[in-house]
């Protein structure tokens, strides 16, 4: 069975393409997913069978490898450290949300600032 990876897959469309180790593109409808699987991120490693189809090579029963590791996942901290992060983004907070009960909102820049650091913050987490 021949391997490769996924070029792209559009879970909305149905469909996406492969690209084999040998360089050659390779079509891939959504019936020819694996049972439970509705979506592939690019660059996930499978391996398929192969017909020739009227616009060329179709993947049949594909088959999952391995997932790719996420960017933000490889560089991800450390739970120990986030946990600090975390504490010390509850006392900022707390901060804020005593000086919004007095009815005073931070400055656009401080807010942003603040805004900035909630953003990185969560794409930490859900890396």
């Amino acid at each position: 069975m021949p391997t490769g990876k996924v070029r792209f897959y559009d879970e909305e469309k149905g469909f996406g393409f492969i690209t084999t180790d040998d360089g050659q593109d390779v079509f891939l409808h959504a019936t020819a997913l694996p049972a439970g699987v509705t979506t592939l991120k690019q660059g996930t490693r499978l391996d398929f069978g192969v017909a020739d189809g009227k616009r060329g090579l179709q993947a049949l029963a594909v088959r999952v490898l391995e997932a790719p590791v996420s960017l933000a996942k490889r560089n991800r901290k450390p739970a120990d450290d986030m946990a600090i992060i975390v504490e010390d983004l509850v006392k900022l907070l707390d901060g804020i949300g005593g000086d919004l009960r007095h009815g005073r909102y931070p400055t656009p820049s401080h807010g942003r600032k603040i805004a900035a650091v909630l953003r990185k913050v969560a794409d930490d987490l859900d890396a």
